[in-house]
């Protein structure tokens, strides 16, 4: 009577082949998902990789035409290049001695530039971090205890 009670629970071999194939896909799907996760981050990754270098060589190509243009700014603004430029227009270097100045009447001259505002006590850094978090774990919790204890709360 026990051996039949215990066969009429049994699953069919069917049943069992089918539960193991449908096991097996499960973990296959699984698998091919986190494969197919893994190659879209890593491809990605590589996009952005050789974004990242075109970039760096765009950035370096840049940095090399900013110094030759500086360079050719400094050599056409050096002073054997602008002399011999206003000897050619026709400029020539004035005698000191003979040289003529004239007052204009209202011109006060250059004004003095402010680079930085003058000190005062209006200027004074605030502090970088408030002082309500100066304070430390264990002094915020011991201050909680002992305010709970007092009745504080």
């Amino acid at each position: 009577m026990n051996h039949l009670f215990t066969q009429a629970y049994q699953q069919a071999p069917w049943r069992l082949q089918i539960q193991r194939i449908g096991g097996f896909l499960a973990a296959l799907v699984a698998v091919v998902i986190v494969a197919g996760v893994y190659l879209f981050i890593s491809a990605q990754t590589a996009t952005a990789g050789l974004e990242i270098q075109a970039l760096e060589r765009e950035r370096e190509s840049l940095n090399r035409t900013i110094a030759e243009r500086r360079a050719k700014l400094a050599e056409l603004t050096s002073a054997g290049v602008m002399s011999q430029r206003a000897a050619d227009l026709g400029f020539v270097r004035p005698d000191m001695s003979t040289a003529i100045y004239m007052v204009i009447p209202g011109y006060q001259g250059r004004k003095p530039v402010m680079i930085a505002p003058p000190p005062s006590s209006d200027n004074l850094p605030s502090p970088i971090i408030k002082q309500s978090y100066r304070q430390s774990l264990w002094e915020w919790f011991f201050e909680g205890v002992l305010r709970s204890g007092n009745g504080g709360y």
